[in-house]
């Protein structure tokens, strides 16, 4: 079964740069056509689709993050991560990581919480 953890800081100033990572466990990242990917959702919004890194490296980045954020993974700890930065208030919010195959998101992280104040 595989299973998806967040983990990162809870609490980020503004301007900082957000650092979050992802650990699967009972599954491969590099698993042929899955990509793993991150996605938020602001207090009272729907589901934001930030981006995603394939299992061969790819990145790929929503066009209005696509300045500010970057992703990186490290196979022999089976993890991925994101980097956003330049952050405002505006992406206070609970960040998911979530492994997409098969033409769905297959598997979901439980979430973290992130706020971004002074």
């Amino acid at each position: 079964q595989v299973q998806l953890q967040e983990s990162g800081p809870g609490l980020v100033k503004p301007s900082q740069t957000l650092s979050l990572t992802c650990t699967v466990s009972g599954g491969s990242i590099t698993t042929n056509n899955y990509y793993w990917n991150w996605i938020r959702q602001p207090p009272g919004k729907g589901l934001e689709w930030m981006g995603a890194i394939g299992y061969e490296g790819s990145n790929h980045h929503s066009p209005s993050l696509k300045s500010r954020i970057s992703f990186s993974r490290d196979t022999s700890k089976n993890q991925f991560s994101l980097q956003l930065s330049s952050v405002t208030p505006e992406d206070t919010a609970v960040y998911y990581c979530a492994g997409w195959g098969a033409a769905a998101f297959e598997y979901w992280g439980q979430g973290t919480q992130v706020t971004v104040s002074s």
